[in-house]
């Protein structure tokens, strides 16, 4: 049975009703789906969590694998149907619930055709848990697609980009267009696998309020942002970049992620 097969009888004939509200676009491209499910069995990880199963397009594919599944859906119609399917289903906002609950499973991967206005703060809050997940399978908007891959000394290179890159070795599965969803949204969008990446930082939250302190006035010298966050006198602050070979007027979005991870452990934080 196709992607598209599987959406009609799931609505059994009746008009596909999708929630602007939720950002619901269903994903009908076996082509995706057959290179996401193939990402998920070469990882073998023994658990599964998928955000926004929807009516199935991931999740009907999954469920065979026999992993232990949980699944996190907010649309309380799609969450009821689950249900009578005895898994593991949670009812709620995935950028409210507590992930810490996961926190003792080992090899575990995240899977998800993302909502659009979630998946930037879901790449974040993901990539500064303690050591949450084993591996990300994600679909994005290709516009944050492109933005989280964005190389440094770009306009393109943001918070999301710094903190994406230090955290995971990231790599792009796929391209999907328009006509790939029901309904059909107006923009493309792209499959990303995520890799755990080594790193040196033992307190992740403080390594993001130094990120988005770096990145708040992205127009102002790296400098000026920090000298508040740091207490650092100028001349201070200059020394210790000239050091690791900074430009004392390089802007955030000049230096790379390790440039980041070398001055924030400069400057003592660990």
């Amino acid at each position: 049975m196709t992607a598209k097969e599987r959406l009609d009888s799931f609505f059994n004939a009746d008009p596909i009703y999708a929630k602007k509200s939720l950002g619901q676009n269903f994903l009908i491209s076996d082509f995706a789906i057959n290179l996401m499910i193939q990402k998920l069995k070469q990882l073998n990880s023994p658990n599964i969590i998928e955000i926004g199963p929807g009516p199935g397009a991931l999740t009907d594919l999954i469920i065979p694998l026999k992993k232990n599944y949980t699944a996190i859906e907010l649309d309380h119609v799609f969450a009821d149907y689950w249900k009578t399917k005895e898994i593991n289903i949670i009812n709620q906002d995935a950028l409210q619930y507590n992930w810490t609950a996961f926190q003792n499973k080992s090899q575990t991967t995240l899977i998800s055709n993302l909502p659009y206005q979630i998946s930037s703060s879901i790449v974040i809050d993901r990539s500064t848990d303690e050591e949450l997940f084993s591996y990300m399978i994600l679909m994005f908007q290709k516009e944050v697609a492109q933005k989280i891959r964005a190389k440094n000394k770009t306009s393109e290179f943001s918070l999301l980009s710094l903190v994406a890159q230090t955290f995971w070795d990231i790599e792009t599965v796929c391209d999907l267009g328009p006509r790939d969803f029901i309904p059909a949204p107006k923009i493309a969008s792209r499959v990303l696998f995520f890799k755990p990446k080594n790193h040196s930082i033992k307190n992740k939250k403080n390594y993001l309020t130094f990120c988005k302190v770096a990145f708040k006035q992205k127009r102002k010298m790296l400098k000026s942002n920090l000298m508040q966050y740091t207490k650092l006198k100028e001349l201070d602050l200059l020394a210790v970049m000239s050091e690791l070979n900074l430009s004392g007027t390089a802007r955030a979005e000049e230096l790379s992620a390790d440039d980041f991870v070398k001055l924030y452990h400069r400057l003592g934080y660990l």
